[in-house]
């Protein structure tokens, strides 16, 4: 086959693609092969290109035995690690030298890697937070099978305690039920017309109580009058609950959280109509260091307070799926030693 022919083959192919023959030197290299490797690398020894033992391997082979091979190709793109799966096939009557030459496809897997990845972390993560609370309901009810049998006072402590761990197990099952409803319609945009103010004002007046018992005055700025949107009422107003429970809850001891809805009419986050809602308290606020990771499943920001509180690790991922499905945007700022400001930013 002209080598001219050949390269016009390569080129047409979608993936990163090399040719090499039985000199064992790249004879031709599309344009997605030489981003990833390298422009000059035709004409070169292929094992200086392609130097991972595994992948040295797979070429010999299907160079030697005129048949196929697959393995692992792992490299970065300069933001993140890798995965490409490298095919070697190999085709008679290819080449300038007799004997034909080995095709070698790279198919990037990186997408399946990563999936898998979070899968065996979801699992990991939902083992280790039902194995606790479970521990404790197996060690308290031995015990109560056992010494405290009789004792009145301990059964009623040891009862109460195994309560909070069933509510606890509870509502992380709960918040998994709810993240798979909410990635599951992630992807269909909601119609109903809503008025987000009075949908506020319904979840402020709900949590009022929690605000009262916490010594924390909860404040709605709603100057901007009825504002309305397109959305989910039900999902709106689980991300609104979660965001002012929060702030009661882990910024309340600022002694009041205020909340304030504003629409413009070009938003610069949204490039066009939109609604701001924002959650501010004047709590501790929360390091930096951490923010980028807020909206990630099990992530907590204090792990040992959160689970105090009766925490899942969920709610701020619930928070952003459905603010994603909204077509929105989720701001977090916070200082420490001053609070912070969590912002809902809706298209109208």
């Amino acid at each position: 086959m002209p080598n001219d022919l050949l390269a016009e083959i390569v080129s047409a192919i979608p993936m990163p693609t090399l040719m090499v023959d039985q000199t064992e030197r790249i004879i031709a290299a599309n344009t997605e092969a030489k981003t990833m490797l390298g422009q000059n690398i035709e004409g070169r020894h292929f094992a200086t290109i392609l130097r991972q033992p595994q992948v040295i391997d797979a070429m010999e082979q299907s160079l030697r035995s005129k048949g196929t091979s697959k393995t692992r190709h792992l490299s970065n793109d300069g933001a993140q690690d890798t995965t490409f799966e490298l095919q070697c096939r190999y085709m008679n009557g290819v080449g300038a030298v007799e004997g034909g030459a080995v095709m070698v496809v790279f198919q990037d897997v990186t997408h399946l890697e990563q999936a898998g990845q979070m899968r065996r972390d979801f699992v990991a993560n939902v083992s280790h937070e039902l194995r606790t609370p479970l521990t404790a309901l197996m060690g308290f009810i031995e015990t109560l099978r056992g010494p405290a049998r009789d004792d009145a006072a301990a059964r009623e402590r040891f009862l109460q305690i195994m309560t909070d761990e069933a509510n606890r197990m509870n509502r992380l099952v709960g918040d998994l039920l709810s993240l798979n409803r909410v990635e599951s319609e992630e992807r269909v945009r909601p119609r109903e017309q809503l008025d987000l103010t009075g949908l506020l004002q319904s979840t402020l007046t709900t949590l009022r109580p929690l605000a009262e018992a916490a010594n924390v005055d909860l404040t709605l700025d709603t100057s901007s009058g009825p504002i309305s949107v397109t959305g989910d009422s039900d999902q709106l107003r689980q991300v609104f609950t979660n965001l002012v429970e929060n702030a009661i809850k882990y910024g309340g001891s600022g002694g009041s959280v205020d909340v304030r809805i504003q629409a413009s009419e070009r938003d610069t986050a949204m490039r066009g109509p939109a609604v701001r809602v924002q959650i501010a308290d004047k709590g501790p606020g929360i390091d930096a260091v951490h923010l980028p990771r807020l909206t990630e499943r099990f992530y907590r920001a204090d792990s040992h307070r959160s689970r105090e509180l009766g925490g899942t690790g969920l709610g701020l991922a619930i928070v952003k799926h459905i603010v994603n499905r909204h077509r929105g945007r989720l701001r977090v700022e916070s200082t420490l030693g001053k609070g912070s400001v969590f912002t809902v930013i809706l298209p109208r």
